[in-house]
């Protein structure tokens, strides 16, 4: 399969802190793919990277073909990418609807009918349409997840992804959310998870990557992955946020 996102031997550090080691990551149209790795492993950073809002001290990014290794953020948005946050920040003063229409609008040039049609088609994805003319204030956390994620997916991403979606959730809520990114995935939109929420990670990716010091060290098929002897050494009596 055609790649969507490369990496190539992308390196960024803060001082004594290496958040990327050489990093080389390729993440196939259409696939699915979980992002492991302890408190530090530059999980986060590497979404930050691909997203424009961290800029790699070497290496390279590709997105469909095209390189952005310095490209704005905004220019990135409206090629394709688009991400949630691990904590939810939504205009909690506007509708649900209202919040999808802002990058509904901004990520793609289209006229105001057309940017309301694909908010309600949006909402119906994500199972917020009920609550569509609710203050975005007045909801539950399961349902501002929803909304992150619909506000994500507001602009017509190529390329999804998400950043522990699925943390503070009770199983139930994190079995519902599962079943939202399930169809989101079938409409071909390529997605990229970190999720500390191993059994919901498990549910969807097609493949896993474990991150150790902002190095890759582990890569392959979900279950294979998780019995590796590497793996279970980094996670064995440690803290993880995985």
């Amino acid at each position: 399969m055609t790649a969507i996102l490369t990496l190539h031997s992308v390196s960024k550090r803060f001082g004594a802190v290496v958040v990327a080691q050489g990093l080389d990551l390729a993440v196939a149209r259409g696939e699915a793919l979980g992002v492991l790795g302890p408190n530090g492993a530059g999980k986060t950073s590497l979404f930050n990277m691909v997203t424009g809002a961290l800029a790699p001290d070497a290496g390279r990014i590709t997105f469909a073909g095209a390189d952005i290794t310095r490209m704005p953020p905004a220019q990135r948005c409206r090629m394709g990418v688009g991400r949630s946050f691990q904590i939810p920040q939504p205009f909690g003063g506007l509708t649900v609807f209202e919040n999808l229409l802002v990058p509904a609008q901004f990520a793609r040039t289209q006229p105001a009918r057309d940017a309301e049609r694909d908010c309600v088609e949006v909402l119906d994805l994500c199972g917020l349409l009920p609550r569509a003319n609710a203050l975005a204030g007045s909801l539950t956390l399961l349902e501002r997840k929803r909304l992150e994620l619909a506000r994500a997916l507001a602009g017509r991403p190529q390329l999804l992804l998400l950043d522990e979606i699925a943390g503070g959730l009770t199983s139930h809520e994190c079995d519902e959310l599962v079943a939202a990114i399930g169809r989101i995935r079938a409409t071909g939109v390529t997605i990229v998870w970190i999720e500390h929420v191993v059994h919901a990670l498990l549910a969807v990716a097609d493949r896993l990557v474990v991150l150790s010091q902002g190095a890759k060290v582990a890569e392959g098929e979900p279950a294979s992955v998780m019995k590796s002897r590497i793996v279970q050494e980094i996670y064995l009596g440690a803290e993880a946020d995985v």
